[in-house]
């Protein structure tokens, strides 16, 4: 193990990081502030590495279970749009079916990926609703990422996520989210509810892997 003592919260900065968990491939670290739950910077893969992991999935756009996973996100936020609105999809992936289902209703959807996507210029506009699914564990520094999206929606739009919930170290130790290499960032509904604080948010929990926070 390196020197604990150069870790620091990517999400509130703070180095009072404790020792959550360690298996054979990684330690993780938990901060004593918002509760994230992080990958210790050294085992981190390269950019490179990660990327040829994603170049592996398969998101099929016709693929019917993939379409009704990614609806648990979809309906949330169709549900909070009226009329056709102009969305972000960050995060996209090389085959972004969510931005498929939004436009198949006639909302018009940005795509940002920072591997397949990446078009800086869609990230100086704003927009009426920003989703994030399956992004945010793959997130070194999510107080960027955050601020980022934040500055983008307009007042009373919800940025939607996807992500799997730590419960507690017991579950943890057994967690299969845990054991994808390209998983850094762990959050619980402690770590959220003090993003939403931080944001100054509306938060809304549906299910145990969807979060919107709603601007104000």
């Amino acid at each position: 193990m390196q020197n604990p003592q150069a870790l620091q919260c990517g999400l509130c900065g703070a180095g009072q990081l404790e020792h959550y968990h360690q298996d054979k491939f990684r330690d993780y670290w938990q901060c004593q502030r918002c509760k994230l739950v992080s990958v210790a910077k050294w085992h981190r893969l390269s950019p490179q590495a990660e990327k040829a992991i994603y170049d592996s999935h398969e998101n099929d756009l016709h693929d019917l279970g993939y379409r009704r996973f990614l609806s648990r996100v979809f309906d949330p936020v169709c549900a909070r749009l009226d009329g056709m609105k102009r969305g972000l999809d960050f995060g996209c992936g090389p085959g972004p079916l969510l931005a498929k289902m939004f436009t198949e209703v006639g909302h018009t959807v940005a795509l940002y990926d920072l591997y397949y996507a990446n078009d800086a210029s869609v990230l100086e506009h704003e927009y009426d609703f920003i989703t994030c699914t399956e992004v945010i564990e793959h997130v070194a520094q999510p107080e960027q990422v955050l601020s980022q999206l934040m500055a983008l929606l307009k007042p009373g739009a919800p940025l939607a996520m996807m992500t799997k919930l730590v419960i507690d170290k017991t579950r943890f130790a057994s967690w299969h989210y845990k054991n994808d290499q390209t998983h850094i960032s762990f959050f619980s509904r402690e770590t959220f509810e003090y993003i939403a604080e931080q944001f100054n948010t509306d938060i809304e929990f549906i299910g145990n892997d969807v979060i919107i926070l709603t601007k104000r």
